[in-house]
């Protein structure tokens, strides 16, 4: 961020302390605009030449807009990455907490299993500009799986049409390709399943997962085991006990929550998609003590028939839980909560709602679950404040 005659540049591509020359891209007026960096003057400490070429600063509007920090090295992100996490928590939650994110294993590159990517008018597959419609066309991107994209860029596809790319932990590729046009079905964009069974064989824990290569699985690689690990320990739900498992998914968190109650106590898997649902059945179906609800979380936690629970699990979407699902949970008084969350001020606002309704967070993990780029993956433990 710069400032210029008053008003906030929002400079893309730079690092705190650089001169750079920046191009405006988005100015609608008022108090800020924003900028690339097209040529770095003076550079931090903490610069690296980008790994990937459609990264570098002289394509100008013409880079890929799919990672913003592959100008930095991986220690400059994550203490950047700790500045915002930190930054929000103070501005919006009122709290002071010092942060530091944990890289995952792998390093920087070619830990992304799954990809969304777009075809131009010419029929090629690439990622769009940033804050665009306009396809960048790629030949590979370093950032993804090894050979995942191989026989995706190498092909011609429809121009128009978005593909989903996923790469399981077996080796099968499944490449999903989504016709926006000419083809429609009442109204609706008409889905093709081009490569692979179509249904993802992942693991975590120890144990398998089958999930629709359209539904939700984390991206990275090593992310499943590191953030399980986490929820288990933050959890330490009681032999016998109740938990409850919100935005449940495929059973990911359920898997260990059932684990910890045992078979005399009981988990609560809430998802609102049916797909997903239905793989969560199949997933623990040696696991009686999960139960599983099919419905929206701000449904389902205030029935009041459910057991109040010993424990929350809550992996809400990027715009997080919000006070319909803050006021539930509270309600029913859990001993400890458990929160991911991927988006910083999210969390910081939902960590404000939960003070409020007598919660404060006492420990906090941070992971550079998507490195080159600004998104993070947070899991906070909040406890009864008395």
């Amino acid at each position: 961020m710069a400032r210029h005659e008053g008003r906030v540049v929002f400079v893309r591509h730079a690092l705190p302390g650089e001169v750079v020359v920046a191009e405006v891209t988005e100015d609608a007026g008022g108090g800020f605009c924003r900028a690339d960096a097209v040529e770095v003057l003076t550079a931090a400490a903490g610069r690296v030449d980008p790994p990937c070429p459609l990264a570098d600063p002289a394509l100008g509007r013409d880079r890929c807009g799919g990672c913003d920090w592959q100008h930095a090295s991986g220690e400059t992100q994550r203490e950047l990455k700790a500045a915002v996490i930190a930054e929000q928590l103070q501005r919006i939650a009122g709290i002071d907490w010092p942060v530091r994110v944990r890289e995952l294993p792998g390093g920087l590159l070619r830990w992304r299993s799954r990809a969304r990517l777009a075809v131009d008018r010419k029929g090629r597959a690439g990622f769009r500009a940033h804050r665009s419609h306009r396809v960048i066309p790629v030949e590979d991107c370093p950032i993804t799986v090894e050979g995942a994209l191989d026989d995706v860029t190498k092909r011609r596809w429809r121009p128009g049409a978005e593909l989903s790319v996923a790469a399981d932990a077996g080796g099968e590729v499944h490449v999903t390709a989504v016709d926006r046009k000419p083809e429609r079905r009442h109204g609706r964009a008409v889905a093709r399943q081009v490569h692979g069974s179509g249904v993802a064989h992942e693991s975590a824990g120890g144990r398998p997962f089958d999930v629709a290569v359209q539904g939700f699985w984390q991206v990275h690689r090593a992310a499943p085991d590191a953030f399980s690990e986490v929820v288990a320990r933050l959890a330490a739900t009681p032999s016998g006990g109740v938990a409850w498992d919100l935005y449940g998914g495929v059973g990911l968190f359920a898997a260990v929550l059932a684990e910890q109650v045992g078979p005399a106590g009981s988990v609560v898997l809430v998802e609102s998609s049916k797909r997903a649902v239905e793989d969560a059945v199949a997933n623990l179906r040696d696991l009686p003590q999960v139960s599983f609800r099919a419905g929206t979380v701000e449904d389902v936690a205030v029935d009041e028939d459910l057991a109040a629970p010993d424990v929350v699990v809550l992996d809400p979407p990027r715009k997080g839980a919000g006070r319909v699902v803050v006021d539930a949970v509270t309600a029913r008084r859990p001993a400890r909560i458990v929160h991911v969350a991927c988006d910083p001020a999210a969390l910081a606002r939902d960590v404000g709602l939960f003070a409020e309704r007598g919660y404060r967070m006492i420990e906090l993990e941070s992971f550079d679950a998507f490195p080159m780029t600004h998104h993070i993956e947070c899991i906070a433990l909040l406890v009864p404040a008395a």
